[in-house]
Order: structure tokens, then C-alpha cells, then sequence
């Protein structure tokens, strides 16, 4: 009797598992991956873009020239994929220089004051290329290198590996920085961004990516009723230059405060300077520093669109694409102020001269490491 019994729910059981195993075989036949060339910068090397889709509507592209991802497509709440960055189609718009639409910024993400830092007893000069201080690795980055490009393949991702070399002296930092970028694209609508970096010679670095998102229509209109929530009860003040103060204050009681969902508009002209819009680093709250932790939430409330972005980094730059004016038209859009927002997951601004932050200092022998993961869905 018992036998009996048992042996229909065996068969129960192994059809359950056969038709477990034939849906994930499925979903992994969703999940493709497509090469192709991009064109040539001025000096002839070629660039390729990479083209991740995971069958459940979300397209990621990456190309070559400065790891910039270039779009991100993904469902609304219809069902219905549409674009949520800004960016271009095409490789010339790219070359002819565009405000890191996409990029990965590099050796040193965001400011350093004065364009200058001692390590060792020796001062080292950068570019100075935002007013008095040095941004997003000077003149000739990480943006505007041509990396090399490995696709690769997993049970429920597919992905591509980017690894770029920068010599001893480059734009002005000290070592020989080995960089390695990893995008991945999951079946479970995640994106995955990792960075690890090697130097000979003890040098700053701190890496980001710097997307451009507007999750209704990918720069169509503007992004004031987004709603944000920042997993952030501190943040970095800075001065007239947007260089940090040292402080760290409380976002309670002022036009910084996400910490509920909040629309981007809704303070977005209570905040200093000029022009108005938020470019203020967010001290996350983490237990565990290097543990990957959710750092923000966004919800565009037409499309239905969500994207959580979780990382290791102690802090998140948000940017309200406050320096666009209407003088860039790419995919239908003309992209004007506040028709984007970057969320730059990274260490604070100016670390490598303000001992007090979290240090970004590499040293030989060590592992710059960093993951970042933007998880989309609809509601």
C-alpha cells in the first residue's frame, strides 16, 4: 500500500523536476549575446559594441570605447521595453565629447581639489579640468580609452569583460594601474557592474560608472517626478567648487533628505548653488563596509519602472544632469537640464587629500575591488 503510493509521487516529483529543468533550459536559451563593430576612433582602432538580452525585455549595450554603457532597455508596468538612459547610436557623437553619457570614470571618479595629492612626501599634478580642480580622471581618461573586450557566457547571465592598462604617469597619477570591468546581464533582470584594479606604485583610484537614467522615456522629458529613496542619513556638504567640506552631516531637515521616497523635484530648487539640482555624494548606511547593500530605489510613477541599485562602495554621487541645456538630440530626445539622474556608486570626493574619509589609496600587492548591481522591474 505504501509502495503504491509512493511510487505515483516519485513520478510527481520527477516531472516536477524535468519541467524545472526544461523551464531553466528555456531560460537560458533566452539569454543572447551579439558582437559587432562600432567603428574607428581618429587614430583607426576599432571599437566593438556588445549587445546582452535576457528574453524577458530588458537589452543592455556596451561598447569598447570608454566601457560606456550605452543603453539600457527595459520593460514598463505593460510589459512594453523601452529605453531608460541617454546616450547615442553611433561612435562619432562619443568622440566629439559628451558629459560621461555612460562611462566608466577613471582613475579617480568625481573631484580632487586643486588637481593635486602628496602620497610618500611627493606631490603629483593632474589636468585641472573642472574650474579649479581635476574630475573623472582629467582630460584623457578612462572614458576615452579603447579597452580590450571579452564576451562571455554563464548558466543565466551573459556578459562582457573589459580590461584596460594605464601607465605609470597617465594623466599625471603614479603606477601601472591594471583595470578590469565586467558588465553582466542576468536572468533575473539585474545588471551587475565589476571593477577590480592592480597597481605597481601606490596610486589613488576610485572607479564608477556614470549612466544618465530617466526611466519614463529615456530623456524625452524631465526626470522632477522620479522618486527617489537614498538608504543615506549623512551626506558630504561641499563648497563653491564642489569640493567636500571634511563635514558629515545629517540629511534631516534639509533638501537632501530621501531617506523616504521623495520626488526629485519636489526640494530640487531648496538645494545651493547654481545651476540648481543635486551633485552631492550620500554616505549609505552599511553595517559591513564592503558588504553589497541597497543603496537606492527609484520609481517612475507613469511607466510603472523600478531600478534598485545596490553596492559595495560607501556612497552614491547623485547628479541631476543640472549642466544640460537642450543642446544634445540623440534617439528623438533633445536632452535638456533634469531630463536625466546618475546615481555613481563610489568612494567620497576628494578621499586622497582628506584623510578623515575612507581612503582610496591602492598600494602594490592589494585588489581594488568594487560591485555594483542596478536591479529593474515594474509595478
Amino acid at each position: 500500500m505504501i509502495a503504491s503510493k509512493f511510487i505515483p509521487l516519485c513520478l510527481a516529483i520527477a516531472s516536477f523536476v524535468c519541467q524545472v529543468n526544461v523551464g531553466l533550459a528555456a531560460a537560458e536559451s533566452k539569454m543572447s549575446l551579439q558582437q559587432k563593430p562600432f567603428g574607428k576612433t581618429a587614430q583607426g582602432l576599432p571599437v566593438e559594441e556588445f549587445t546582452l538580452a535576457n528574453g524577458r525585455g530588458v537589452t543592455v549595450k556596451i561598447v569598447s570605447y570608454g566601457a560606456i554603457l550605452t543603453s539600457v532597455q527595459t520593460p514598463d508596468r505593460h510589459g512594453k521595453s523601452g529605453e531608460i538612459t541617454l546616450g547615442f547610436d553611433t561612435l562619432e557623437p562619443y568622440l566629439a565629447g559628451h558629459p560621461f553619457f555612460g562611462a566608466v570614470c577613471g582613475r579617480v571618479a568625481n573631484r580632487i581639489a586643486g588637481g593635486k595629492f602628496t602620497i610618500d612626501g611627493r606631490t603629483y599634478h593632474l589636468a585641472i579640468n573642472n574650474g579649479p580642480n581635476h574630475l573623472h580622471g582629467g582630460n584623457v581618461g578612462f572614458d576615452k580609452a579603447v579597452w580590450q573586450a571579452e564576451p562571455f557566457t554563464e548558466a543565466h547571465a551573459v556578459g562582457v569583460r573589459l580590461t584596460h592598462r594605464s601607465p605609470d604617469g597617465d594623466e599625471g597619477y603614479p603606477g601601472n594601474l591594471a583595470v578590469a570591468v565586467a558588465y553582466t546581464l542576468t536572468d533575473e533582470n539585474e545588471l551587475k557592474i565589476d571593477y577590480t584594479a592592480t597597481t605597481d606604485k601606490a596610486t589613488p583610484v576610485n572607479l564608477t560608472n556614470h549612466t544618465y537614467w530617466n526611466l519614463a522615456d529615456g530623456g524625452v522629458s524631465d526626470v522632477l517626478k522620479h522618486m527617489l529613496t537614498l538608504n543615506a542619513d549623512r551626506y558630504l556638504p561641499v563648497d563653491a567648487t564642489l569640493i567636500p567640506t571634511g563635514e558629515l552631516k545629517q540629511v534631516a531637515g534639509t533638501p537632501m533628505d530621501f531617506t523616504k521616497p521623495t520626488a526629485l523635484g519636489e526640494r530640487l530648487n531648496d538645494t545651493p548653488g547654481d545651476p540648481k539640482g543635486y551633485d552631492h555624494c550620500f554616505v549609505l548606511n552599511k553595517a559591513d563596509e564592503h558588504s553589497l547593500g541597497l543603496a537606492a530605489r527609484v520609481e517612475e510613477p507613469q511607466s510603472g519602472r523600478v531600478m534598485e541599485v545596490y553596492t559595495t562602495e560607501p556612497a552614491i554621487q547623485l547628479y541631476t544632469a543640472n549642466f544640460l541645456d537642450g543642446g544634445i538630440h540623440s534617439r528623438g530626445a533633445t536632452y535638456g537640464q533634469h531630463h536625466a539622474f546618475c546615481l555613481e556608486a563610489e568612494h567620497y570626493p576628494d578621499a586622497i587629500n582628506q584623510p578623515e574619509f575612507p581612503s582610496t589609496l591602492l598600494k602594490p600587492g592589494e585588489t581594488y575591488r568594487q560591485t555594483t548591481v542596478h536591479r529593474f522591474s515594474a509595478k
